[in-house]
């Protein structure tokens, strides 16, 4: 219930109206909406949400009927109030007590939408309010048994007035988000062959989902040590840090000898982004960001948020449902000299479509030549080929260049830590110096942000990383969870050959990498995959090949084919 306050102003000899001025209203007090009293109708003022005006053509002798015709306020110049109340310079408005008590014992609840005439008194006025300035007794003096305005109140009554209606009128209904709002409808649909292919998260090929046996057996690990849950410093667990980014540069790589990499532990790949996004705000004012079209949903937001301006660089050819890598080149070249170029490290989101070694080769060249600063999000390393370092291999190219580089990097995927929000921004300088005070300005926008990071992932990934026995493990269950989606990709490709009669190449699915495959399907036609045949997907045609199993591959390719021929 909000609480504001109306103040009863009593004006000079030139008012033509009284107002109610309240400190904090605002809509749905609008012009066109009329509050009624019991004894006095009150229009709202014209070009104000912030008062209520009384108008003196809309009072009435029937509103004060405790006054006398020809009574004049005593302790106050000028006229007495009329009968009618009809001149247009109302000097003085007497209100009576019982009036002021009425109107103070009202609540206000009108909705902006409610129609002026149909809205009953009942509905607009009622509840509770209380005077909240000084003794009731001193605002008021009584001559001949009738109450008047004490002149020595200066001529104010000041009541809080409990509305019903919330300071959050202004805040709209935010959109639902474009990937996480495909489960919420999911699970609202009660058909049995309903597919979740929306949210990237690995599922078992009973379409379960799957904690690694390794993290298991980290986690008992840490019971069976008994650590504690303090605190972790700003910049995240050391050991996890250390881990992280030998696993990301290679642990003989020389930014990792010579201290040239600024490693904090964020909030998954989102945090970690955020972080980057800071700081380039901060410190490289003015500079845009490349993102490639499409891209993973959420990038934009980030940079949005951060204030940090973008713009796209071609990435994916429709017609061929391949990279469009001349595009590519053509807008990193036409970038402002010093824009940053995100790219997608590997398993690019949403396509799937990744450049090959030698055309790593030439982006590096032509970053290197604009004088940009590559970028990398890092979000499935190992997940993709089933090979950590293979998976590294564009991160560590342009490392090996000497070039100072952003890296992003995120264990849900990789290790299913997907609740856990462990990840690392990386930052590569050239020199240790630089270095340490590009973490110390890291340092520096984490704690406010979120002041120090979560221990747990960071513990399990620090055991996995760093124990040879369940490192081990850990990469035969990435190959195996890899293997499972490639297999998935196989199947999928085959159903589609073999039932597609009318000879459509079908073989881009093969060519894509990761848990992802863009299919081509516009949003008519995605929408037709979810409306007719219960497919959950994300509008621009991307599906999770993590959330498929073998068993469901050809009603899924029966849905595409569907949805591909029969809906433009």
């Amino acid at each position: 219930m909000q609480k504001i306050t109306f103040c009863f102003c009593w004006l000079a000899q030139q008012a033509t109206h009284h107002r109610l001025r309240t400190n904090r209203l605002s809509p749905p007090f609008h012009s066109s909406l009329l509050l009624y009293s019991s004894h006095l109708p009150i229009q709202a003022a014209e070009n104000s949400s912030s008062s209520i005006a009384i108008s003196p053509n809309t009072v009435e002798s029937r509103h004060f009927s405790p006054l006398s015709r020809s009574h004049q306020a005593k302790g106050f110049p000028g006229t007495s109030c009329s009968h009618r109340a009809a001149s247009p310079a109302l000097r003085n408005l007497i209100f009576p007590s019982s009036l002021c008590f009425q109107m103070a014992s009202s609540v206000i609840s009108a909705a902006a939408s409610a129609s002026p005439s149909a809205c009953p008194v009942t509905d607009l006025l009622k509840g509770k309010a209380k005077l909240g300035s000084g003794n009731v007794g001193s605002l008021f003096i009584k001559d001949k048994g009738n109450p008047f305005l004490n002149s020595k109140s200066c001529g104010r009554i000041t009541m809080a007035v409990a509305v019903n209606v919330s300071r959050f009128e202004a805040i709209t209904m935010a959109p639902p988000d474009p990937i996480l709002g495909v489960s919420e409808a999911f699970k609202a649909d009660n058909d049995e062959k309903k597919l979740n292919l929306g949210v990237g998260a690995y599922r078992t090929e009973e379409l379960q989902p799957y904690v690694l046996d390794v993290v298991k057996k980290a986690e008992n690990l840490m019971l069976e040590r008994g650590e504690n849950k303090e605190y972790l410093p700003i910049e995240g667990l050391a050991a996890f840090n250390k881990a992280t980014a030998e696993l990301l540069f290679g642990a003989d790589s020389p930014v990792i000898s010579e201290q040239r990499v600024a490693t904090i532990q964020g909030l998954s790949g989102t945090g970690s982004l955020r972080l980057a996004a800071v700081l380039i705000e901060r410190y490289f004012p003015g500079a845009k960001v490349l993102i490639s079209s499409p891209t993973w949903g959420n990038h934009k937001n980030i940079f949005n948020d951060a204030r940090v301006p973008w713009s796209e660089y071609r990435y994916y050819d429709p017609k061929t449902v391949g990279l469009d890598f001349e595009g590519m080149i053509e807008d990193i070249k036409a970038a402002p000299e010093g824009s940053f170029v995100l790219l997608h490290g590997c398993a690019h989101n949403p396509t799937g479509i990744d450049p090959t070694p030698e055309q790593w080769e030439k982006i590096a060249d032509v970053i290197q030549e604009k004088n940009h600063i590559p970028f990398f999000d890092v979000a499935y390393q190992g997940f993709a080929s089933g090979s950590l370092d293979q998976d590294a291999a564009s991160v560590r190219l342009f490392a090996a260049r000497g070039m100072e580089i952003f890296v992003a990097q995120s264990y849900s995927k990789n290790l299913g830590l997907y609740s856990e929000r462990i990840g690392a921004i990386n930052v590569v300088c050239s020199s240790s110096d630089t270095a340490a005070r590009v973490k110390s300005q890291l340092k520096r926008i984490a704690r406010p942000m979120y002041s120090n990071p979560p221990i747990h992932g960071a513990r399990i990934v620090a055991n996995v990383v760093g124990d040879p026995a369940l490192f081990g493990e850990w990469k035969a269950e990435m190959e195996m969870m890899a293997g499972r989606i490639k297999g998935v990709r196989q199947k999928l490709y085959d159903s589609l050959t073999s039932k597609d009669k009318s000879g459509k190449d079908w073989s881009f699915i093969l060519k894509q990498i990761g848990m992802f495959s863009f299919t081509g399907l516009n949003k008519i036609q995605s929408d037709n995959m979810t409306n007719k045949w219960h497919v959950y997907m994300t509008k621009d045609g991307r599906i999770s090949l993590a959330g498929l199993n073998l068993a469901k591959c050809e009603y899924l390719a029966d849905a595409i084919i569907d949805s591909y021929h029969n809906v433009s």
